[in-house]
């Protein structure tokens, strides 16, 4: 897994690394995570630790890494300077690369040029192409300011195979002579990646298919070199929700209002699960059954790189909630409460973790997100609720029917011994059959009264959770409540 941090670590990052992850657990290997920060303009202070912090959520942490260490460190691409520096002096000096010494307005003027001539494809004109190696080295001991480009062969053909998508066969006069190193002394990432798949031993490589239109380089780069080739597989792309066009920030900013995100680092705060993040990605350009629900270890399991499909895959954000859900839902009651009771903590409730293991039953069925706890169970930990009077009012009833319905159950709840769903539903049911009542008003009314929403857990297991003191309080504030409606 190479980023850049240059940015948030998104989706489709996160998916490499999961078919990363799962390629190496299946066949024994090594999941590597290298930082090519070769481009230090666009470096963002942060992205590395979002990237690690990212991986470890999802619970596909690294082998090797810049934080973990390992064989075939350094990791980040700044600390091997030197060997790019090496490779591409060997390159030269073969004749397969050379030093160019033209300026960025040279450069400029070349390519408008060319685009006045409406050429088939703008490239490098090829002037130090020319240059004689012995001239060339004397402008470089007198401290001209140069790169150094890959000398690419301009007849014949390139062809390049993708795991995915078969032979890929590029005429060479279409490519250009690429920088592989930069004036700074830094590498671009057409050389730096080769290098390190190299001496880090990759055996796969895994990518955005962004990076097809760079592959005849990168293939020519490496055989250039005499090493054998890695297999490369160039993922399918990631469409918005529409299935129209690549997802862009515009989009992935609408998608924030509707409480989803395109960043991992987003998807804990907004209360999903490691484990319904990744079935979700992992079904996103996986030749699977698209509502396969799946743990981490059954995906390692079952995949196979030859059951990885090129076909774009369209993010669809109620598949998330759906496996989120899904994944909610095979938590022990343990494993769930310990994720849930930070979001009551941070809402500024008491949390008692005795009464939480009791709650977390009652609500898993309901939840999508672990944040949803808050809308289902926030007052079992409130000392009052303060229902809206209007719901305390049951549907064909007026205030003060309703207030008198309120009242019996007070005094029906209040004479019993223990508040246990067992003690309490009995009387309550029989009431409401002896009074001629319709139970979703009498507990409507109840409900509301004692939770403050008109959707809660199952009632009676809620009031035996709430207790007694609290249950007959709050039923006392709803009648005053109506009394005075």
């Amino acid at each position: 897994m190479a980023p850049s941090p240059t940015g948030r670590f998104h989706l489709g990052s996160a998916r490499t690394a999961l078919f990363d992850y799962l390629l190496a657990r299946k066949t024994g290997g090594q999941f590597i995570l290298r930082l090519e920060d070769t481009d230090q303009k666009r470096f963002v202070e942060g992205s590395e630790e979002e990237i690690m912090r990212s991986l470890d959520w999802l619970g596909i942490t690294p082998d090797e890494s810049p934080l973990h260490g390992g064989t075939f460190g350094p990791y980040r691409q700044t600390e091997r300077r030197d060997l790019y520096q090496q490779r591409a002096n060997e390159f030269v000096q073969k004749g397969f690369a050379y030093p160019c010494f033209c300026s960025p307005e040279r450069l400029e003027q070349s390519r408008k040029e060319q685009e006045a001539r409406k050429v088939d494809r703008v490239r490098y004109d090829g002037l130090c192409r020319a240059l004689d190696p012995s001239d060339a080295a004397k402008r470089i001991a007198s401290g001209e300011k140069y790169v150094i480009r890959f000398k690419m062969l301009h007849d014949g053909s390139t062809t390049a195979h993708d795991h995915l998508r078969g032979d890929i066969v590029t005429e060479n006069k279409y490519l250009d002579d690429s920088v592989i190193l930069k004036s700074d002394g830094l590498p671009t990432y057409h050389l730096a990646a080769m290098v390190d798949d190299h001496e880090m031993e990759i055996t796969h490589v895994l990518r955005g298919s962004e990076w097809l239109p760079s592959f005849p380089l990168h293939v020519n780069i490496v055989r250039a070199f005499g090493w054998d080739e890695p297999v490369w597989i160039h993922l399918s792309v990631f469409l918005k929700p529409s299935g129209k066009g690549k997802m862009s920030k515009r989009e992935s900013a609408e998608a924030m209002k509707d409480g989803h995100s395109i960043f991992v680092d987003d998807f804990k705060g907004l209360g999903y699960t490691p484990e319904g993040v990744l079935n979700w990605i992992a079904l996103m350009g996986w030749g699977v059954a698209d509502d396969d629900v799946m743990s981490l270890d059954q995906m390692i399991e079952r995949f196979s790189i030859d059951t990885l499909t090129p076909s774009p895959a369209a993010i669809n954000f109620q598949k998330l909630d759906h496996f989120n859900g899904t994944h909610i839902r095979l938590l022990t009651t343990e494993d769930l409460s310990a994720r849930i009771k930070p979001y009551f903590v941070a809402a500024g409730l008491p949390v008692e973790d005795e009464a939480l293991m009791k709650i977390t039953p009652l609500i898993r069925e309901r939840l999508v997100t672990l944040d949803d706890c808050l809308a289902f169970a926030s007052f079992f930990f409130k000392d009052e609720v303060s229902p809206n009077p209007d719901e305390l009012i049951a549907k064909g009833l007026d205030a003060k029917q309703s207030a008198e319905i309120a009242t019996k159950c007070f005094e029906i709840l209040s004479a019993l011994p223990d508040m246990s769903h067992q003690t309490a539903e009995p009387p309550m049911r029989a009431y409401v059959e002896s009074a001629g009542l319709n139970a979703n008003q009498v507990f409507g009314i109840l409900r509301v009264a004692v939770t403050g929403q008109k959707v809660s857990p199952p009632l009676f297991e809620s009031m035996e959770i709430i207790g007694r003191e609290k249950v007959l309080s709050r039923l006392q504030n709803a009648i005053m409540s109506l009394e005075n409606f």
